[in-house]
């Protein structure tokens, strides 16, 4: 599979199988996020792996969000909670803040979704499904995430990502706008 290849395929991927996800396989993950590029070589990415246990423990977190935050909309709520329940494995992503330096922080957060999308190719490469999540169940916006993972008062969530190997499903073709709308050459 080329590059464009995988890029053109990539899909999120909500719906998985109770297959346990190698421990190799979420290591290379987190390896091809370390070649993202990154201003001044500052690596600014931290992972939180979450697994058995841990994950039972973020669906009562996310479940108690959800219904506070939708407290009209149970549908909305059970089918956000899916991908949370089926999931083996979600990687919480965090960018560090530079204390007084708002643009390198903003650089380390560009670093970290680039880093975020070097994990989705890794991971469509071998085979497994993928989703990064922000709003809603990722919890990426709320303070109880920060406090779930243990991350220090210099990092900021970017977002959480659901890993496992995806129920089959017959894959659409994705309407993109072309580029030639999306380009101004000077």
């Amino acid at each position: 599979m080329t590059v464009m290849e995988a890029l053109k395929n990539r899909r999120a991927i909500r719906n998985y199988t109770n297959q346990p996800i190698e421990k190799e396989k979420i290591e290379q993950i987190l390896q091809a996020a370390t070649y993202a590029p990154n201003d001044r070589m500052r690596e600014p990415w931290h992972f939180y792996v979450i697994e058995g246990d841990a994950m039972n423990r973020y669906e009562a977190m996310a479940s108690t969000y959800l219904q506070e935050r939708f407290p009209t909309k149970p549908h909305l709520v059970e089918s956000s909670l899916k991908v949370v329940q089926t999931t083996p494995v979600a990687i919480v992503v965090t960018a560090d803040i530079v204390e007084d330096d708002k643009d390198a922080t903003e650089d380390n957060i560009f670093a970290v979704c680039s880093a975020i999308m070097s994990m989705w190719l890794a991971a469509e490469e071998l085979g497994l499904g993928f989703v990064w999540r922000t709003r809603g169940v990722g919890l990426v916006h709320d303070s109880r995430m920060h406090t779930f993972i243990g991350a220090g008062d210099n990092q900021k969530v970017v977002g959480t990502i659901f890993i496992g190997y995806p129920e089959e499903q017959e894959l659409k073709e994705k309407k993109r706008t072309s580029f030639e709308e999306k380009t101004t050459w000077l």
